[in-house]
């Protein structure tokens, strides 16, 4: 059992004819998913290369997860591409891995051609009528090992270039293994997927359905514009568990929804991406108070998630969820600028260490070796731990709080300031729906956008009781509806070029 194929071939066996994964149009069983994989996988095998990135140019359907378990049989790893993504970007992320092969769609190809892509192009259509070589796949199999890369994760990155953060099998494994045993993943787990296959998120669900003989039921990204659709979805589908970036969940939350329709089926409502507001996460709670509700929190570095909290007592609409403390074989560690271990309740950045942490950046050992990097408390001999960038502290609990990014906290006035804190204080203003808080450090002014019914005085004025003189907005800012990017986050890069901010 050394890659994500092996484990996935147990669940088939035992799960032959269950549902694997469906969305609104097509549904594979574990059988016949393992068959179009192997399909998959013997394709591109013929082309004789290893351990090289294959592009799945694809949008997220039952047979986007057979191209990337396919990719997997055949010895090499995948990198999933946005379906709505610009030309240009995908040039840059084919400049850095060099696709042995494209996996796409006709009607995506016009997108392909404007890369000059020249490679090996497969549409998804004729690669899964491959016939499946055993004879092939098995000396593929005999030669891979749990520390060759599964897939190369792209994320954006503060400076808008794109980083693949390149991940293995057993790095998948490990981390897996916490998820089902914690959450209690089985066969009768049925998950509600809400992120995009090349945002880290999915990871979670997707492989901890395909180990264990869960169910991935995939929701049309148009339902969240439709939230009663979503409602009615979840419970066609018998969805019990949900792992989904809160701007989605307060996207229920802002409607009301639960006074109209409710999910039948829920047991298990797990978030991470961005900061949960407390008001939100009561409304649910609210409704639906024997839920188990959970915290994750962790980058795409760490597979996908270094440390947890599981919801355990109230929090007023002021506070914010606690990050909790590291999963089970990871661990996690606070530092102070000169590379020391803090105190208890002192902030410094968070340090991960463990089989969850990722090889680094493909192509990219600049910055691999600014995040990547020996571990500042052993001196004794070679350990690689990941620098996150992310300001913590623990609190009277023994829990980790998230502060805010590095890349986040400002000099202003003389303190140092992390914005989070401001926008923890903003939604947490009646009538607001969500809230960004922006830098504009050439006019050393701090800017408030949010959407909401406050009007732009009155908002100052909340905010005014809720944080010290200094944190106080130079600038309010209404908006009618605060955008999201392709992961479903606040695209802060956005309204970063919207009001100039530098």
């Amino acid at each position: 059992m050394k890659t994500i194929t092996d484990y996935f071939e147990k669940a088939v066996s035992e799960n032959p004819d269950k549902t694997a994964v469906s969305d609104e149009n097509t549904s594979l069983s574990y059988n016949k998913l393992m068959d179009l994989a192997r399909s998959v996988g013997t394709a591109l095998a013929s082309m004789g290369r290893k351990r090289s990135a294959v592009a799945l140019f694809l949008d997220k359907t039952p047979l986007c997860v057979a191209a990337m378990l396919g990719t997997a049989y055949s010895g090499n790893f995948y990198i999933v591409v946005d379906s709505k993504m610009p030309a240009e970007r995908i040039k840059m992320m084919f400049s850095t891995v060099s696709p042995a092969a494209v996996i796409t769609q006709p009607e995506l190809e016009g997108t392909l051609n404007e890369t000059g892509f020249s490679g090996k192009v497969y549409f998804i259509g004729d690669i899964i009528e491959t016939k499946p070589d055993n004879s092939v796949l098995e000396a593929v199999r005999a030669q891979i090992t749990q520390t060759d890369p599964l897939y190369c994760l792209f994320t954006s990155g503060s400076t808008g270039v794109p980083k693949g953060t390149v991940v293995s099998h057993g790095n998948v494994i490990a981390y897996t293994d916490w998820f089902i045993n914690r959450f209690e993943i089985t066969n009768k787990t049925v998950f509600g997927s809400q992120t995009p296959f090349y945002f880290s998120m999915s990871v979670s669900d997707l492989f901890s359905a395909l180990r264990t003989g869960a169910e991935l039921s995939i929701i049309p990204k148009k339902y969240f514009a439709f939230p009663i659709k979503l409602i009615q979805y979840l419970n066609e589908k018998r969805v019990n568990t949900i792992y989904w970036v809160p701007s989605a969940l307060c996207i229920v939350a802002n409607s009301d929804l639960f006074k109209y329709a409710k999910p039948q089926y829920l047991e298990k409502v797990l978030f991470a991406g961005e900061v949960m507001p407390v008001k939100q996460l009561n409304y649910w709670i609210s409704y639906f108070p024997d839920v188990m509700y959970a915290n994750l929190f962790g980058p795409t570095e760490t597979t996908d998630i270094c440390t947890y909290y599981v919801v355990n007592r109230e929090f007023d609409a002021a506070e914010s969820l606690p990050i909790g403390n590291a999963c089970e074989n990871c661990d996690v560690f606070v530092v102070d600028e000169n590379g020391k271990e803090c105190e208890k309740h002192q902030e410094g950045e968070l340090y991960v260490r463990g089989p969850f942490v990722a090889y680094g950046y493909y192509n990219n050992p600049e910055k691999t070796a600014e995040a990547f990097v020996q571990n500042p408390l052993n001196k004794s001999y070679p350990e690689l731990v990941y620098k996150t960038g992310d300001i913590v502290k623990y609190n009277e609990y023994n829990e980790l709080v998230y502060c805010g990014r590095k890349d986040h906290q400002i000099k202003h006035m003389g303190y140092r300031i992390e914005l989070g804190e401001i926008e923890n204080a903003s939604t947490a203003v009646e009538g607001v729906l969500s809230a960004a808080c922006l830098y504009n450090s050439s006019a050393d002014v701090i800017i408030l956008i949010y959407q909401g019914k406050p009007e732009e005085n009155e908002m100052l004025s909340q905010v005014k009781k809720r944080v010290p003189e200094y944190m106080v907005p130079g600038k309010v800012v209404k908006i009618s509806s605060m955008p999201h990017n392709s992961n479903g986050k606040i695209d802060r890069v956005l309204l970063k070029n919207t009001y100039g901010v530098l």
